[in-house]
């Protein structure tokens, strides 16, 4: 059996705040609902109302202190909890609800206990950064580059109307002394920057000048040149006129050949269509009169074949009619009145 569940059959355990059930009740305690509330009252009463003095060492010791008490009580119980929990296995979900509760129970209230100490160390924590930020802002201004003058001036003057007093508190001192050198580096950097200035004012004066008289010798020999091509222009112009005048008149005279050879080509041409057309027309003559002559024939033939076609049906239906009974005379005068279509409703099919 554990220390921590022998311990109480010869004694309660106590700590600075509450003492624990000895072993006989420790078991009826853990394992009631709301068993523990009576020690974490008895934890509660000893800490809760204190007031203690956060401006002082003495008043946040004592604060932590007091919180501290509160965690060993916390580690008592939770430890005797433990010890119950694994030697009654048939009530360990009970024990250890309640042990969580009254872990959960004085961890809110350790919390609460500390609460004062841990917002003055919130406080205290931002009023450093603060100030160190102060002096960050102060060191950040000196590294200046390639600022001009002018804003090296901006921000000497800005620097200059930053306050350090006594509101830095206990950096009131490193806050005159970072304000000091930032002052000196950017005084030192602004006579650099001044002097830098002045020697490229000079260069840029000097590169003026030179660009101006470039610029002057550049037009003087644009104008030679321009005047070189003016007289090279009007030479080559000269020249250029006389050698079109020859050229057209070389030109006139080949398109008057050429006009004079189109001429008689268009002549010859007429004569050969002339010639053509008048055979064209003899052809074309000869070709009607052989059409017509083709399409009587054709015509001739077209009608001795109906004929013959013809002849063949009323031969064929004179020969029924005979076959039928009647004399050739009467069937040829019938088949002559249906096909000339006096007998209505009755016609031969050719």
């Amino acid at each position: 059996m554990s220390e921590v569940i022998d311990a109480p059959e010869r004694a309660a355990i106590s700590t600075e705040l509450v003492d624990l059930p000895p072993k006989e009740s420790a078991l009826a305690i853990y394992s009631s609902v709301g068993g523990l509330d009576q020690l974490i009252d008895q934890i509660r009463a000893k800490v809760v109302g204190t007031i203690y003095d956060m401006k002082t060492v003495k008043g946040r010791s004592e604060c932590a202190s007091d919180a501290f008490k509160v965690a060993k009580s916390k580690t008592a119980i939770e430890k005797l909890g433990k010890a119950l929990s694994a030697e009654y296995k048939e009530i360990p979900k009970k024990i250890d609800a309640e042990r969580k509760r009254a872990f959960d129970a004085l961890e809110a209230l350790q919390k609460e206990v500390r609460q004062p100490l841990t917002d003055w160390e919130d406080a205290e924590q931002a009023r450093v950064a603060r100030h160190k930020l102060a002096i960050e802002l102060l060191e950040q201004a000196l590294p200046v580059h390639d600022f001009s003058s002018n804003t090296i001036r901006t921000t000497i003057a800005a620097i200059e109307m930053t306050t350090v007093d006594e509101s830095w508190e206990e950096f009131e001192t490193e806050g005159h002394r970072v304000k000091a050198k930032t002052l000196e580096g950017l005084q030192t950097a602004l006579a650099t920057r001044e002097k830098y200035e002045a020697e490229q004012a000079e260069l840029a004066k000097l590169r003026a000048e030179s660009e101006a008289r470039r610029i002057q010798d550049e037009k003087d020999r644009i104008a030679r040149e321009a005047a070189e091509n003016a007289t090279r222009a009007a030479e080559a112009d000269a020249k250029a006129a006389q050698e079109k005048a020859e050229q057209d008149k070389r030109d006139a005279e080949e398109r008057q050949k050429q006009a004079e050879a189109r001429a008689e080509a268009e002549r010859l041409a007429s004569v050969e269509r002339a010639k053509q057309a008048a055979e064209s027309a003899r052809l074309a003559e000869i070709k009607r009169q052989d059409d017509e002559r083709e399409a009587e024939a054709a015509a001739q033939r077209r009608r001795e074949a109906d004929r013959a076609h013809k002849a063949k049906i009323n031969g064929a239906a004179l020969a029924a009619f005979v076959g039928k009974g009647l004399t050739e005379e009467c069937a040829k005068k019938a088949i002559v009145l249906i096909a000339q279509g006096v007998i209505p409703a009755i016609t031969i099919n050719y």
